[in-house]
């Protein structure tokens, strides 16, 4: 592989010994205690791993999500609305032309982009992306399209999902869209972050703050719990979402002040917001019930408080770091970093983290094994990590 415009730097992994937990400041609620060992603050680990840290690609406008193409190189959104393709060897092509108009503003912008599971025959990508509607409100949508084989263009593009009612908030959009395993596509929602809006993921009426399940062509699965779109609800603004080899779902989310969670959505399962929460507002004050537990809402299965704003996560399987097999690794924007997690029996016993104060939005699995996080800035781009 060539990389013209290479930088390398040795980035040391944390040191740590077993036992304390990472070094992450205090808690922004110190009352709360977690429901069980290590759902917090769990052991810090040293994997043993060195990164080596160079710019796999540069010149992007805050990237937010990333797709491997079959042929080579990969997908890669921008968030004021382009969609390019990298080129094996980092550079980038043009804006690829045909994508719908998205609002580019505060948080909103062309979020999340995967393949179709056919693609190799039928060609179509999947996005998702804040939606302008009428009287300047918006909407987290999905939408798909025909990608053409020299990937200059999308045609008989179309959503498929649209989130129910549009917002005036120009905030917590989610969204990452990707497939399951039974072939239907699962996208995060946020739930504009209003006071007013935010009880709304409780309102299985509703797509705000909640793990949608549909089909590709956008129609409603009959085994959906709520015979709508909604398959898991309770949710703030859910960045990340990857299966693990089992077949599972996890999602990633912002919390508040405090209170980002680790969660492992089944369908029709309440995760609490804006009940409950390890969090507590901005302003201090407590949020919903002032608790961190209630009946009938599933507990997270980590948190952190105070936060690391997580945007994209993957479970590794790559090939060059043996020691990180089958572990999560989290994007965090604020520190910022990556963050792994190593489980056991869908618990979480160690983490460690890497990249500190670097703004990662997304996280990927280069087919050799390398990982590549994108950084979201201005000018923004495209680091792979490989062992040192």
């Amino acid at each position: 592989m060539r990389f013209s415009f290479v930088l390398f730097a040795l980035v040391p992994a944390m040191a740590v010994a077993q036992g304390g937990p990472v070094e992450q400041g205090p808690r922004n609620v110190p009352e709360f205690r977690p429901a069980f060992t290590a759902q917090t603050r769990a052991p810090a680990e040293d994997s043993g791993v060195t990164l080596r840290r160079e710019v796999f690609a540069s010149g992007l406008a805050h990237p937010w999500g990333i797709a491997p193409l079959p042929q080579g190189g990969y997908l890669v959104t921008e968030r004021p609305g382009r969609m390019r393709r990298i080129l094996p060897d980092g550079s980038l092509s043009a804006p690829i032309a045909g994508l719908p108009e998205v609002l580019a503003e505060s948080q909103g912008g062309l979020l999340d982009v995967t393949l179709g599971p056919d693609f190799e025959t039928d060609r179509m990508i999947y996005w998702t992306y804040a939606k302008p509607m009428r009287g300047g409100r918006s909407a987290t949508a999905a939408a798909r399209g025909v990608l053409a084989p020299d990937l200059s263009r999308v045609s008989a593009v179309e959503d498929i999902f649209v989130q129910s009612p549009p917002s005036h908030a120009p905030a917590h959009y989610g969204s990452r869209i990707l497939f399951g395993p039974d072939g239907h596509v699962f996208i995060t929602t946020g739930e504009h972050f209003t006071p007013q809006e935010r009880v709304l993921a409780q309102d299985t009426d509703t797509t705000y703050g909640k793990v949608v399940r549909i089909r590709p062509d956008g129609s409603i699965p009959p085994d959906n719990p709520f015979g709508n779109a909604v398959w898991s609800y309770g949710h703030r603004n859910p960045q990340g979402a990857a299966f693990d080899s089992s077949g599972r779902l996890w999602t990633v989310e912002h919390g508040p002040a405090g209170g980002d969670e680790l969660n492992r959505p089944e369908a029709a399962e309440n995760h609490g917001w804006p009940v409950i929460s390890y969090g507590e507002n901005y302003d201090g004050d407590p949020v919903g019930s002032g608790r961190a537990v209630a009946e009938g809402m599933e507990q997270p299965v980590y948190y952190w408080d105070p936060v690391i704003a997580p945007g994209g996560m993957t479970f590794y399987d790559g090939a060059m770091f043996d020691a990180w097999r089958g572990d999560a690794l989290i994007a965090s924007l604020s520190p910022g970093g990556l963050v792994r997690l190593s489980l056991q029996d869908g618990r979480v016993t160690g983490e460690e983290r890497f990249l500190r104060g670097t703004r990662i939005r997304d996280v990927e699995i280069a087919p050799d094994g390398a990982v590549l996080v994108l950084v979201d800035a201005p000018e923004g781009e495209i680091l792979r990590l490989t062992p040192q």
